[in-house]
């Protein structure tokens, strides 16, 4: 079975070889039909405490690590291959 991978945005650091990622999703309601964006947080390893605050960071689905932590950070060159094109 194929592992999940989510991005999102690095918003706590202050653990050691943790970070809090954000991930947002979007989707319609399905009577009101408006779209709605509904976030979560996920702890993830980050073994060399190489993300920082504010990051856009690709997660990745693995074996517990801890008791909240299952998911780790993959590594930036993919991050930054898959990180959205700012309009403007």
């Amino acid at each position: 079975m194929p592992k999940r991978v989510m991005q999102g945005t690095v918003v706590s650091d202050k653990n050691d070889k943790t970070v809090v990622v954000r991930v947002e999703r979007r989707f319609t309601h399905p009577v009101m039909k408006k779209t709605i964006r509904m976030t979560k947080n996920y702890k993830a390893h980050d073994e060399s405490n190489a993300c920082k605050v504010g990051d856009i960071v690709l997660i990745e689905e693995s074996r517990p690590i801890s008791k909240d932590k299952t998911w780790i950070v993959l590594p930036s060159a993919e991050a930054a291959e898959k990180k959205p094109a700012k309009a403007g």
